[in-house]
């Protein structure tokens, strides 16, 4: 793909991102008007609104589970895992401000939200045997209350910058449920 067309696509998908969540009903032409771009670039990529939502949500997987191979969930220290996932997860969900838990029915992304989802449940689990948070809460309490604090910085507190939010997140999470 050539330089300008990927620039193009990205403005696309971000700009729908965006317009999306401001107007659910936002149209591919508003959606080009606001990237651009012609309508038919977007039409050209993305045959049907459907195509370019679920498009949207794949960029936003995929920018997911950048965050959560870059946290290193498994093997760096719980808390410093827990504050580069945040501060990375709170970026991404600016970028892309939808929601995940409504993912179109797309053969190829849900199975990867699940397993993203388990990811964050073993990194949980992780925590309460290393006694970083307290055992015994209820199945995927944990990652519920991080994703909860995750969108709440990102979305409800704009002011905070991702490395702020992370702060909050990572002290509410753990003096909330820590040991």
């Amino acid at each position: 793909m050539r330089a300008d067309a990927a620039r193009n696509l990205d403005s696309v998908l971000e700009t729908a991102a965006l317009l999306l969540r401001e107007d659910p009903n936002a149209s591919i032409a508003a959606i080009a008007t606001r990237a651009g771009v012609d309508r038919r670039t977007v039409y050209r990529r993305f045959v049907t609104r459907e195509a370019l939502v679920a498009a949207i949500h794949r960029a936003k997987l995929d920018a997911c589970w950048e965050v959560v191979d870059d946290a290193r969930l498994d093997e760096a220290p719980v808390t410093v895992a827990l504050h580069r996932y945040a501060e990375g997860i709170i970026g991404v969900s600016r970028r892309w401000p939808i929601d995940l838990g409504r993912l179109p029915d797309d053969a190829e992304s849900a199975p990867r939200l699940r397993e993203l989802l388990g990811r964050l449940d073993a990194f949980m689990d992780r925590a309460a045997r290393e006694g970083v948070v307290r055992p015994g809460l209820p199945d995927r309490w944990a990652r519920s209350l991080l994703v909860h604090l995750t969108n709440l910085a990102a979305h409800e507190m704009p002011e905070l910058t991702p490395a702020k939010g992370a702060d909050a997140v990572v002290e509410s999470l753990l003096d909330g449920i820590g040991t």
